[in-house]
């Protein structure tokens, strides 16, 4: 808002076009003289104080705010007038239900035709749910680093991929377990966000995902043969037809038999399988609700410490 000269009739409260104008406007506006008395509003600034504009006024803020938020509208409106420009801010509002909101005021001086100040303009604008947003946003963002360094600190290789079979997130153990090349590319890209996974790894992996997203079924499992290694994978289903995760585990330890191999990997992998999902409903679209994920995700690693003890 700008200061403006405006003609008496259009200042005059009265006026039947001027009121007809800010009448039409979403925006509560509000126009208060030299003493901070109410003069004139529209019919949004009437349904924000919850207040007909008959008893509005010839008030003041104090009349209409609790005492603390009224001072800071006062306070501000002596800075306005002494600047003699503009003003922006951020502060806070009572709605008629009682409820105090985040607002914006944007405000400026008015003056007559001699060009003396008559009083102040101002418009009002609820923020209070961006304000929700942005805290929501910053915890969800929080989250989703808490849930991918939890990952990242797995001992099984594990990678996370949407329906296009792009990289969501995968863990240093899934680089390491392809081959130096893809180590190396995990080195440039932390977490191989976005790479294709069908150039990553070979066709014979492939084909679990491209299952397991095509079908919604909740979890494949089978043992691949890769460089001379057993792999145990395991493909489980996080968000039906759009994302899907995969743990898996080299069984080529000497000196043990396959299907002891098997159970101890079936054992390890259901521990696991619960905590990938977890987490990767934490980097998801309900990231901020962490909590009770993130509690949980935390017994489950301390239950595991103590059966390695």
């Amino acid at each position: 808002m700008t200061e403006e000269r405006l003609p008496e009739e259009v200042l005059d409260p009265t006026n039947d076009l001027h009121q007809k104008i800010i009448d039409a406007l979403p925006i509560p506006i509000f126009y208060r003289d030299v003493n901070g008395v109410y003069r004139s509003c529209n019919r949004a600034h009437e349904r924000f104080l919850g207040l007909p504009k008959e008893e509005i006024i010839g008030k003041t803020v104090y009349d209409t705010q609790p005492p603390d938020i009224a001072e800071i509208y006062a306070r501000r409106d002596q800075e306005l007038f002494e600047s003699q420009g503009i003003q922006t801010y951020d502060s806070q509002f009572r709605y008629a239900d009682g409820s105090i909101h985040d607002v914006v005021f944007n405000k400026a001086v008015i003056r007559n035709e001699e060009g003396e100040i008559t009083g102040i303009v101002g418009s009002i604008i609820d923020v209070t749910e961006r304000r929700k947003a942005e805290v929501e946003l910053v915890k969800a963002e929080e989250s989703k680093e808490i849930a991918s360094a939890m990952l990242h600190k797995m001992r099984a290789a594990v990678v996370m991929v949407d329906e296009g079979l792009k990289v969501i997130d995968a863990n240093p153990s899934f680089a390491k377990m392809f081959g130096e090349d893809l180590v190396e590319l995990y080195e440039a890209i932390p977490g191989l966000h976005s790479a294709d996974l069908r150039k990553l790894i070979p066709q014979k992996f492939i084909k679990m995902f491209t299952t397991t997203l095509s079908t919604g079924e909740p979890m494949q499992e089978r043992d691949v043969r890769h460089q001379n290694r057993l792999l145990h994978m395991v493909v489980v289903t996080i968000y039906k037809h759009k994302v899907v995760g995969a743990i898996i585990r080299d069984m080529s330890a000497p000196m043990l038999q396959h299907t002891e191999i098997i159970n101890r990997a079936q054992e390890v992998n259901r521990k696991h399988l619960d905590t990938v999902q977890k987490i990767a409903y934490l980097l998801g679209e309900n990231a901020a609700e962490t909590e009770d994920l993130l509690k949980s995700i935390i017994e489950t690693y301390h239950y595991g410490d103590e059966e390695n003890g």
